[in-house]
């Protein structure tokens, strides 16, 4: 008869629940100094890596088990069995690689919150481990949008709340934060859209036909589409990252293949 082997309870090490309590009691270290102060940094610092490490661990503790130097008995660890190996220590993925799983894995941690929580991180290790002062004279001001919007969207991973993670008052700070960044962002994309359509407005009539021609001929369906940009009047090609798989779908007597563009790595590419 086959016998199953089975498991202990995930190690502290790499549980979900544990990381995302430690993150908490840093993010209340961090609520309870200035927010233009460095130690009000460095503890959100503090917070937003074990954040991230729970949100991994959320989908299996392994993801964050060390698999280098062929050294198998960390990942055999964090699925909850004893180590044989002598004077065995846990050891962990590094917050770049964490960071780098989370970005594949969550659909909505684009690349715009994996940069800022690496260069979050980054500080975080440059204080640790080096004479460099990197939270001295960051302005919270300057950071804080985004990394409330990277901890909602790592939250909302685990079926969490940001209030939950901060308190309602904290989280009504927040939305405003994030709400203030999408309007200056507005107004840097409608500012750069003005400044092309006044370019473009200037171009003599045979010279935008050439560039209109060109833009369609170069956007390709494996680089990307053409469309009219209809607040410059003016051909546009949107360059973004492809999703991975194709869509084939029945039309009667053809087969049709579909490949979808990935969003949030749009970019707009001016025909001038």
């Amino acid at each position: 008869m086959k016998k199953t082997v089975i498991a202990a309870a995930t190690p502290q090490e790499w549980d979900a629940d544990a990381l995302y309590a430690k993150a908490q009691r840093y993010a209340e270290r961090m609520q309870g100094e200035p927010s233009d102060q460095w130690e009000h940094a460095l503890w959100s610092s503090f917070a937003l890596e074990l954040l991230a490490r729970a949100a991994l661990a959320n989908v299996s503790p392994a993801l964050l088990a060390d698999t280098n130097e062929k050294n198998w008995q960390h990942l055999f660890h964090s699925l909850g069995f004893k180590p044989t190996e002598p004077k065995f220590f846990p050891r962990s993925i590094a917050i770049a690689e964490v960071l780098k799983r989370l970005k594949e894995i969550l659909p909505d941690f684009d690349n715009e919150l994996e940069a800022f929580c690496a260069a979050h991180t980054g500080r975080r290790n440059a204080e640790l481990h080096s004479g460099a002062t990197p939270f001295d004279g960051v302005e919270g001001a300057g950071w804080h949008a985004k990394y409330y919007r990277s901890c909602i969207v790592l939250l909302k991973s685990m079926g969490y709340e940001l209030e939950e993670f901060v308190g309602e008052d904290e989280q009504a700070v927040a939305n405003k934060l994030i709400s203030a960044l999408k309007d200056e962002t507005a107004k840097s994309v409608k500012g750069d859209v003005s400044a092309h359509q006044k370019v473009w407005s200037a171009k003599l009539e045979d010279e935008r036909s050439k560039l209109s021609l060109s833009a369609s001929a170069w956007a390709i369906k494996q680089t990307g589409h053409r469309v009219s940009a209809r607040l410059a009047r003016a051909m546009r090609s949107l360059k973004a990252s492809r999703w991975p798989l194709p869509i084939k779908q029945s039309k009667r007597t053809r087969l049709q293949k579909r490949r979808s563009i990935c969003p949030p790595n749009l970019s707009v590419l001016p025909a001038d």
